[in-house]
């Protein structure tokens, strides 16, 4: 059976009078309800959390910007507290809503509850019950909360008087404002109590310390001199700029009379010396000494040198030399007297700058202890003023009561004036929607349940299938007969690459090359027991592949002792796995290039010799076959001869491409043993073209094979009627 979706619908058309008189029903229904429902009104305070302080009445050590700003679980805890049962105790006391008789209905114990009691079954209810029921019909009516993302608080009162809504609200914000006010008056007066003890406490100890540091100073003799130094310290500075000014003079006294006594030994004349021409008598017998010469010079000129006169004048001028150095022998035994005076200065000075010097380090030693008097004496008195003055701000606010709330009042509650609920209007219309939905849900389920929806189901055809038995993810199919293509004229083979693979790295890091390449799905599957029995001979092209998906091996390496005219078998091989839903990719290794030119219709494009020359990345040097939905590297446009020099970079790549694909097949062309030795990995197969058996390369490269106990090759053939094998490193046909 089936549902008839038509008439299902048209039960709905034929009882839409009984559904819309039966919604009209209970619509009315419901808003003679809702009549009937006393209204009730709902009226709301809201509360700013702020700081009420003024710039004028701020204390002294609070700044602007330490005022306090509550955070939000502080907010949280303001509404905690606004709803707590103190405060609303509070203000059933103060509006004496105790006898309200909406609020204390529930409260006033039933008769059969009071005999009860009576009797001593069940508690006896008493006035802290009562008491206790007023509270929570209180507490249901109440709605407190923050307003999101901000200090604004509502609190919400319902009521079936709209008059007592709005006055239990404004006075339970009122109530919680006079707490904040008499919880900061009570702080204040509880920190003026406790900072007058320890004024008068901190008094004493100031006292005390200032008297041990004056008497600890007279005691010591640490008397204070100038810019607050000790009198000894300021001494000892006074006396050391003296005895430096008397070293001075005796350094003077002596130089001069140094430079006096080596004149009179030399016969030099003194009176050029600044210490003998400084004596007054010196400045006399000098200027005497000037005239007479003047004057022996005037009456030369008139008068022989023999003349009286001349020669009296001469007689003076001697005797005035003569005592022209005796004075200035006075003068040197001046300056002597005095060197030594200063000498004998120096000393006593020197003497007395010893005493100084200790008296200086003894009080130096006593001024530490001196200030440690000092810093307690000041730490005391610092902390005193402190105290003292905010005692003094504590008793101003606590003598005027200015003790301003952090919170405000700023919408009080006003009348309502329309019932929050019943909402009359849109809950009519809500119950005729429900009602009618609900009626044609009904309608439509006694349609479906009786039978009046449903209708026979059309038959349909009965398909027999033949379930399959498992398979692995990729099966194998049976082998089919190779299709060899024309041979098409083929150019000259070069010689191949001469790779010398001895060189190669052990242990390739193939990390750099792997992120380069995109993730590829999972080797190939092995096939499982019951699949179709592989041939036991190797020859044939589809047998090949066939054996390669079996087998799960990741690289394949083919060796083609004929040059081109084998490779061919190569392509065909890739095409053959690609059709069979393979993820291969061939890479040309041969030195022709004539694989790519096959495979991608003559372009001569990047290929392995750029990749080993790190000149073009992965992206760049993969193709895809033109024919099939394999992949080919072709050999490239670099200078075979540079890539040489990168050929160590060979396993890497191969392992970076294993990761990247099902299968890897390298076409090695005639490569040698050495070279295929480093070119099998684990998991990697020998494939061995062969187009004519009789070929003497081919049979070379078997025996060379064999000889070399590489593993087993298999051979790759376009051979279907005469079947190949190996045997000891021989091609054998066999029947």
């Amino acid at each position: 059976m089936d549902i008839d979706i038509g008439a299902l619908f048209a039960s709905l058309w034929r009882n839409k009078l009984r559904i819309l008189v039966g919604s009209l029903l209970l619509t009315a229904l419901a808003f003679l309800l809702m009549s009937l429902v006393s209204p009730k009104y709902r009226a709301e305070t809201r509360i700013l959390i702020e700081t009420g302080e003024s710039v004028f009445t701020r204390p002294a050590n609070q700044q602007a910007d330490d005022r306090p700003v509550l955070d939000p679980e502080g907010i949280k805890s303001q509404v905690e507290l606004i709803g707590s049962s103190d405060l609303l105790k509070r203000v059933i006391v103060k509006l004496d809503l105790a006898k309200n008789p909406e609020l204390s209905a529930g409260a006033e114990p039933s008769a059969l509850s009071r005999l009860f009691g009576a009797v001593g079954i069940g508690n006896n209810p008493d006035a802290e019950t009562r008491d206790d029921y007023i509270l929570q019909s209180v507490r249901d009516r109440l709605l407190v909360y923050n307003v999101a993302t901000s200090r604004v608080i509502v609190i919400q009162f319902s009521s079936k008087d709209p008059a007592l809504a709005a006055s239990v609200a404004n006075a339970i914000a009122d109530e919680y404002v006079a707490t904040q006010q008499s919880a900061k008056s009570r702080a204040n007066t509880d920190a003026a109590g406790w900072l007058q003890p320890e004024i008068a406490d901190l008094s004493q100890r100031v006292k005390d310390a200032e008297a041990k540091v004056a008497a600890y100073r007279s005691s010591s003799d640490l008397l204070i001199g100038q810019n607050n130094a000790v009198l000894a310290t300021q001494q000892l500075s006074e006396l050391s700029t003296e005895l430096s000014r008397v070293r001075a003079n005796r350094a003077a006294s002596e130089a001069s009379a140094q430079s006096v006594r080596a004149a009179l030994a030399k016969g030099a004349p003194v009176e050029t010396l600044p210490a003998v021409m400084a004596s007054p008598l010196i400045q006399r017998l000098r200027e005497r000494q000037v005239q007479l010469n003047n004057d022996i010079a005037d009456l030369s000129a008139s008068l022989l040198s023999g003349h009286p006169r001349i020669r009296a004048l001469r007689s003076q001028l001697a005797d005035l030399n003569n005592q022209i150095r005796l004075e200035a022998r006075k003068v040197l035994g001046s300056l002597e007297a005095e060197a030594e005076t200063a000498r004998l200065r120096e000393s006593q000075l020197t003497s007395s700058l010893n005493e100084l010097k200790e008296q200086s380090s003894k009080a130096g030693e006593e001024e530490v202890e001196l200030r440690a008097l000092e810093r307690e004496a000041t730490a005391q008195r610092q902390l005193l003023e402190s105290y003292l003055t905010r005692y003094r701000e504590a008793s101003s606010r606590t003598d005027r009561g200015y003790l301003p709330a952090d919170a405000r009042i700023f919408s009080r509650a006003d009348r309502p004036i329309e019932p929050y609920f019943p909402k009359k209007i849109p809950m009519t219309i809500a119950a005729f929607v429900a009602s009618l939905l609900l009626l044609s849900i009904i309608t439509l389920l006694r349609a479906l349940f009786s039978g009046q929806a449903l209708r026979p189901a059309s038959p349909q055809p009965v398909v027999t299938q033949e379930i399959a038995p498992p398979v692995a993810v990729r099966s194998i199919p049976e082998p089919v007969q190779p299709v060899v293509e024309p041979a098409r004229p083929m150019a000259e083979p070069i010689a191949p690459l001469a790779i010398d693979i001895r060189e190669m790295p052990e242990e390739p890091a193939v990390s750099e090359a792997k992120a380069q390449l995109a993730e590829m799905d999972t080797p190939i599957a092995a096939a499982p027991a019951d699949a179709p029995a592989i041939p036991t001979d190797h020859s044939g092209i589809a047998n090949v592949a066939t054996r390669l998906m079996a087998s799960g091996a990741a690289r394949a390496v083919v060796v083609s002792p004929e040059g081109d005219e084998a490779s061919a078998l190569t392509i065909l091989l890739v095409r053959e796995l690609a059709d069979r839903g393979v993820r291969v990719i061939l890479v040309d290794m041969t030195g022709s290039g004539e694989i790519g030119r096959s495979m991608l219709d003559d372009k001569n494009l990047p290929g392995i010799t750029n990749l080993l020359v790190s000149e073009k990345h992965f992206s760049d040097v993969i193709h895809p076959d033109h024919y099939s939905q394999a992949e080919i590297i072709p050999l490239g446009n670099h200078d075979p001869a540079k890539a040489m020099q990168s050929v160590g970079r060979l396993p890497m790549i191969l392992n970076a491409l294993q990761s990247a694909y099902d299968l890897v097949v390298v076409d090695a062309g005639p490569a040698t043993v050495v070279e295929l030795k480093h070119l099998l990995a684990d998991g990697t197969e020998l494939i061995l073209g062969v187009v004519d058996p009789d070929d003497p390369d081919v049979a070379a490269t078997a025996k060379a094979v064999y000889d070399a106990k590489l593993l087993e090759p298999e051979l790759l053939t376009p051979f279907e009627k005469e079947h190949l094998r190996l045997d000891s490193g021989r091609i054998v046909r066999s029947a």
